[in-house]
């Protein structure tokens, strides 16, 4: 008796609350479109291609001794017209990182195979960096058939509030999106690799061409919490032609 007493007591402190239409939780699928227009709409969603130049700071398995800085660091993407594996190859894409002058290591895939810097690789090791390289596209085509959007619980990225989501995409690959709560721009990727929980963290963002397409001028990489790649692109062009053939590395002869 005394703590149905109890309760009434608090109840009659607190009230009802009334959420309004406008309080409402916003749901995955109006988030991803929130964002998808904050990048940039058509602009970005149709955007074709994007060459990114700047520097960045290697840190191999998250050891601060083992840091070193690119000078140069360049990627060219051409991104997929359709998508079925988030975590597997898509579009085109190629990556080079130099120090000194010199190359420290490729990435490349040509739309069928996986390079280094050395050439084709394996099926095995293809696998394996597809599974790393690839994610963030799935936010693109999130609102397509076949894939499949939750709301998460909020929480903070790099100190924005952020609304999280998570993409399922037709092969059952998952993927999760922070998005900010006040500009709804991405502000954080992450999925289940073979090196552990993968996640990127976007920031210090900027607009490019008279579209509005939104670049990101810094993306932090993490494993397992433990940053390893910290990027800073420092210009971007979208749109532009890229021959196929710049997408595949020739094998090397052996020395």
């Amino acid at each position: 008796m005394k703590k149905s007493l109890v309760l009434l007591g608090v109840l009659s402190i607190v009230g009802t609350v009334t959420v309004t239409a406008d309080e409402a939780p916003l749901d995955a699928r109006t988030l991803v479109a929130r964002a998808h227009a904050a990048a940039g709409g058509e602009a970005w969603l149709a955007a074709g291609t994007n060459v990114m130049r700047g520097t960045a700071t290697l840190c191999r398995g998250g050891v601060a001794a083992y840091c070193v800085e690119s000078e140069r660091y360049e990627m060219r993407r051409v991104y997929p017209t359709q998508l079925d594996a988030a975590h597997a190859g898509s579009g085109k894409f190629r990556l080079d990182a130099y120090r000194n002058g010199k190359i420290l290591f490729t990435s490349a895939f040509d739309g069928e195979r996986s390079y280094d810097q050395n050439g084709p690789l394996s099926e095995e090791r293809a696998r394996d960096s597809e599974a790393n390289a690839y994610g963030f596209s799935a936010i693109r085509f999130a609102l397509e058939p076949g894939f499949e959007v939750e709301r998460l619980v909020d929480d903070q990225v790099a100190g924005h509030p952020s609304h999280f989501v998570r993409v399922t995409d037709p092969a059952g690959g998952v993927t999760v999106f922070g998005i900010d709560s006040d500009d709804y721009s991405i502000r954080l990727v992450g999925w289940q690799t073979a090196r552990g929980w993968h996640e990127r963290i976007y920031s210090d963002f900027y607009r490019v061409g008279d579209a509005g397409f939104l670049q990101p001028g810094r993306v932090r990489f993490y494993y397992d919490g433990v940053k390893s790649v910290d990027i800073r692109w420092t210009s971007a062009e979208v749109g532009v032609p890229i021959p196929d053939s710049a997408f595949v590395v020739p094998a090397r002869e052996a020395r």
